[in-house]
């Protein structure tokens, strides 16, 4: 059976670019695991890449979702496994792409629902819980009972975020104590370049530029003609979100521009926490596309 190959790391290190490289050396599919690509209409500010970037390499899981809608990492999951294992059923190798750690996570690694009986009335109280104040505050109780579930699941993931404080609730024991650790659902190798920070800042600076003199306010605009509400989670994306600041605000456009990028450093780093944690990581150093992805493939190849 063919190995998965995962392309991950931080924001703006080109993971697209590589991805597609190692993808057409291996006989390979790209699966995106970007929390903001599976919506249709958010081109600029998630750098979508354009179909000569794809250089006739299918990708999967963009253009998914309406921007109107919410979307989990449970929704992701059912929908990006069957296509994994389609790819391997085909003899090809499937090269997941991106920076979103849950998503990436949630094909590669098995993730247990425990063995606790379930209890409608528990998860009633925490569902209604959820309605009345919202995802991040339903989140924000498991992280004070069981942080180590906590860090591995986000907000959006309602659904096993219920089911963890289930457990906690009916049992008294963590969700994590039942050691579900990181086990793969399939042989896979992970790789992420290994930039230098200041120099990942810099290309993150580049992107911000980019991506504005690109049209990136235009393309918030209209988004919000077209009725996606300012709410929608998917407005809540950096560069999303500060955008929409600006529309209703005002300012100067360079102040926004400041922001973003503030803002895309600090996920940055909390993108190479994450994935620093991953098994069986590779660092590829970056020199230059095509290099780096023959040394991804002889490592892939051992």
């Amino acid at each position: 059976m063919k190995k998965i190959l995962a392309v991950c790391g931080a924001t703006a290190s080109g993971k697209t670019a590589l991805a597609v490289e190692c993808a057409k050396r291996l006989n390979g599919e790209i699966i995106s695991c970007d929390a903001l690509l599976i919506y249709r209409g958010l081109n600029i500010g998630t750098a979508k890449p354009t179909m000569e970037e794809r250089q006739g390499i299918p990708h999967y899981m963009i253009d998914v979702a309406d921007p109107c809608s919410s979307f989990s990492v449970s929704d992701f999951e059912r929908l990006a496994m069957p296509i994994l294992e389609d790819i391997l059923s085909r003899g090809k190798t499937p090269v997941l792409c991106g920076g979103t750690g849950f998503y990436m996570n949630a094909l590669l690694f098995k993730s247990s629902f425990g063995s606790t009986p379930a209890s409608e009335a528990v998860r009633k109280k925490y569902e209604q819980i959820e309605r009345e104040k919202g995802r991040e505050y339903l989140h924000s109780l498991l992280a004070e009972v069981d942080k180590e579930s906590a860090e591995k699941l986000h907000y959006n993931d309602v659904k096993r975020v219920i089911r963890a404080l289930e457990i906690y609730e009916l049992t008294g024991r963590k969700k994590s104590e039942q050691n579900d650790g990181y086990t793969p659902r399939y042989p896979y190798l992970a790789v992420a370049f290994d930039y230098p920070r200041e120099e990942l800042y810099q290309r993150i600076g580049i992107r911000t530029q980019a991506m504005i003199e690109s049209g990136l306010v235009e393309e918030v605009q209209g988004l919000l003609n077209s009725g996606v509400a300012k709410t929608a989670q998917c407005m809540q994306g950096i560069g999303y979100k500060e955008v929409v600041d600006y529309l209703e605000n005002g300012g100067e456009q360079s102040t926004m521009s400041g922001i973003i990028e503030q803002n895309t450093r600090n996920y940055a780093k909390r993108q190479l926490t994450f994935f620093k944690k991953m098994p069986n990581l590779h660092y590829i150093a970056p020199k230059g596309i095509e290099k780096a992805a023959q040394e991804v493939v002889t490592i892939y190849e051992r």
